[in-house]
């Protein structure tokens, strides 16, 4: 039996992909994503029952190839293999540890649109700052007075999934810095924030938004499930 490697595995998933594209779909989601990318016309729920049958086919990928195979898929100018980086990250978070925060900074700051950063800053940099609580003086902490104001979203964003273990002291604080922010995506990523925490707790999220002068986007977005709610 052959022994797989990780060119053929990278190959593999990439023959696939483009074996699969779809013309019609193309221009569509090239025109949602403002044309900052290409893409082979695979919509989301195509692409992942791809990866399953690739999986089913060929195994998930071992940890060691992680890094070459992301780093790899990212340099493929279509976006799908970016997602697809992504999903091989998903399969071993739970076993990642702080060392792979620099990794996923890289990631942050290449190819950076709204789609990757908002599953790496929660669903991976979140997942392993759960349990290397230390790294985030070295990380999020330096993130937020980055000049990369997608570095400063994942600040803000990573402690989306949270819920009670928020830190609210540090995600307050994050958006301190950033409430006078002109960037769009700072003052959306403020709201949503706000918006998930306030699902945990209401009341020090309303005293929150009453006592700082917030961008009307920022704090419509973050009252929005409290207004729900009445």
């Amino acid at each position: 039996m052959e022994a797989v490697t990780l060119e053929k595995y990278q190959n593999e998933l990439i023959d696939l992909f483009r074996s699969n594209g779809n013309e019609s779909n193309k221009k569509p989601m090239e025109d949602y994503m403002r044309n900052h990318f290409s893409f082979l016309g695979i919509k989301s729920p195509e692409r992942k029952e791809l990866l399953k049958r690739f999986f089913a086919e060929h195994g998930k990928p071992e940890r060691e190839w992680i890094k070459p195979l992301v780093t790899n898929l990212y340099a493929q100018p279509e976006r799908e293999f970016h997602y697809a980086a992504l999903a091989m990250v998903d399969v071993h978070i739970k076993k990642l540890d702080a060392e792979w925060l620099s990794f996923l900074e890289k990631l942050i700051t290449t190819n950076s649109w709204w789609d990757t950063v908002d599953h790496i800053a929660p669903h991976h940099a979140g997942a392993i700052l759960l349990r290397e609580k230390a790294s985030i003086n070295d990380y999020p902490d330096r993130w937020i007075t980055s000049d990369n104001f997608w570095l400063q979203r994942s600040a803000i964003l990573f402690q989306l999934k949270y819920k009670e273990k928020t830190d609210a002291q540090k995600l307050f604080s994050y958006i301190e810095a950033t409430k006078g922010a002109k960037e769009f995506f700072i003052r959306k990523a403020i709201g949503w924030a706000l918006r998930e925490y306030s699902k945990t707790a209401p009341d020090e999220v309303l005293q929150f938004i009453k006592s700082t002068d917030l961008a009307p986007l920022s704090r419509r977005e973050g009252l929005k499930h409290m207004e729900r709610r009445k």
